[in-house]
């Protein structure tokens, strides 16, 4: 007699947020992103392709409402039934490493992202919010949209104030005050390191992957190195390190969250004081546990990256 095994389940798909205004930046992020995939398959989810601002290069074929992309990449647009759109991306064959779902400029990203909890095949990794650095104040300011920009900016676990280069030192000085409590990193073309967005480390969430086996406690590119455009090379640098024996998991988190860590994404494998295995996504001022993948094997360790001169404190000292 033939038994009917249940397939096991796949973990849940790695989804990132991407909002902000309308010319914030969002799209140029997502096409830095994909220039970095260096072999990923992310899967990138627009409203309409006819607001689609990917560059032609990327782009290697049409199937409907699919966009084949370089890489073996996809961009799906979802118009007004998102939630179809992401199921049938989750249950899509290859399997995409990670879904980047780009919000319309005039959004607001919590609304969102509580759209997702109506979804167990997807996990929210983080919320990234691209701000116009020169058009901010204004922004903020203005009678009809203000609401909704700050709605956007107090959404973000990690805010990209974009643009930096069109204000002088003093209208930047002032702009830094006005910002909400979020963990925020400074761009010119939204140029940043893959791993600030995706997470980084000893390989996928399923466990499989890339780490090295080494402890790396200097400001060095480790567990490998950092891809980044030209224009974010030097400003970021990422740590590694093994976790001997059990944590105080709750500790940790604050080290990691604190406001002058300098994390701005962190991923983790580590056993808590029960003897619980727990995968630890850290981004911008979020933190996120979760019952490791069954796959996670080799020891507990902790990678983080964060700007150049940062991650000097704990758990680092």
């Amino acid at each position: 007699m033939i038994k009917n095994v249940a397939a096991p389940l796949a973990a849940p798909l790695p989804c990132v947020l991407i909002g902000g205004w309308l010319g914030a930046g969002k799209t140029t992020l997502v096409n830095q992103l994909l220039r970095q995939a260096g072999g990923l398959r992310l899967a990138v989810l627009v409203n309409d392709f006819g607001d689609l601002g990917l560059d032609a290069d990327l782009i290697t074929g049409a199937s409907g409402e699919v966009l084949e992309l370089a890489g073996g990449c996809i961009c799906c647009s979802h118009g007004a039934d998102l939630i179809g759109t992401l199921r049938r991306v989750t249950v899509r064959e290859p399997r995409p490493d990670a879904l980047l779902l780009e919000t319309s400029g005039v959004a607001d990203p919590a609304a969102v992202a509580r759209s997702l909890t109506l979804l167990p095949a997807i996990r929210r990794n983080g919320t990234v919010v691209l701000a116009d650095a020169p058009r901010l104040a204004a922004l903020q300011a203005d009678a009809y949209v203000g609401d909704t920009v700050r709605a956007q900016l107090a959404a973000a676990d990690l805010l990209l104030l974009n643009k930096v280069d069109g204000l002088d030192a003093a209208a930047l000085a002032a702009l830094r005050r006005s910002l909400p409590a979020v963990r925020t990193v400074e761009t010119v073309q939204a140029a940043l390191p893959i791993e600030v967005v995706l997470g980084l480390g000893f390989g996928t969430d399923t466990g499989t992957g890339t780490d090295t086996g080494t402890d790396t406690d200097t400001d060095t590119p480790a567990p490998q190195a950092l891809r980044a455009p030209a224009a974010a090379a030097g400003r970021f640098v990422s740590r590694s390190r093994h976790l001997d024996g059990p944590q105080d998991v709750a500790a940790l988190v604050g080290q990691l969250t604190a406001a002058g860590s300098g994390v701005l994404r962190a991923k983790g494998l580590l056993t808590d004081a029960d003897g619980r295995r727990l995968l630890l996504q850290v981004v911008g001022r979020r933190a996120q546990l979760a019952p490791a993948p069954a796959a996670a094997l080799g020891p507990d360790r902790l990678a983080v990256i964060g700007l150049a001169g940062s991650c000097n404190g704990p758990p680092w000292t």
